[in-house]
């Protein structure tokens, strides 16, 4: 007995497969994306927010943004200066002391937070370019009726060409 692998509904029927979630899915990881990044830097840069306490929460601090901002670094074009700069904070490891240390993760979250605004900017241009030039694929059906066309025109001039 063969199993579908196809995804099922609450009520147990199949739900159909819809070949618009490749496209609807860009804008929503995108905005995701932003989400968590605001979410990241508000642990940082909001007043409400208590400083962390030992070096290992700050590294941790560090590790995120960085990861925020080569996942934005993906949306945002190579030549940006708001990327280059993003990344060049991020390359550089934190630094010894206390003081340092916080001036560092606070500089790399207003890095991370300008990355998402420029990525929220750029992102909506990139996905119409994206868009642009996909290709349209046709059907299979289409497919085999242009085959059984082609078959056809070529089986009537073949019957109509006179015999030697």
């Amino acid at each position: 007995m063969r199993l579908s692998l196809a995804p099922r509904q609450e009520d147990g029927q199949r739900a159909a497969s819809n070949r618009k979630v490749r496209v609807t899915d860009e804008p929503v990881r995108r905005r995701d994306q932003a989400v968590a990044t605001a979410e990241t830097v508000a642990l940082v840069l909001d007043e409400e927010s208590p400083l962390p306490e030992t070096a290992a929460d700050v590294e941790d601090l560090a590790r995120r943004l960085r990861g925020h901002i080569h996942r934005l670094g993906a949306m945002v074009p190579k030549e940006t200066p708001v990327l280059r700069h993003a990344q060049q904070l991020g390359s550089t490891g934190v630094p010894d002391g206390y003081v340092p240390s916080r001036v560092y993760l606070v500089q790399l979250a207003k890095a991370a937070q300008e990355l998402a605004a420029t990525a929220e900017t750029c992102g909506s241009g990139r996905a119409k370019q994206q868009q642009g030039r996909r290709r349209w694929t046709p059907r299979i059906n289409i497919l085999r009726g242009a085959v059984f066309a082609l078959a056809l025109a070529c089986l009537v001039l073949a019957a109509s060409v006179p015999r030697a």
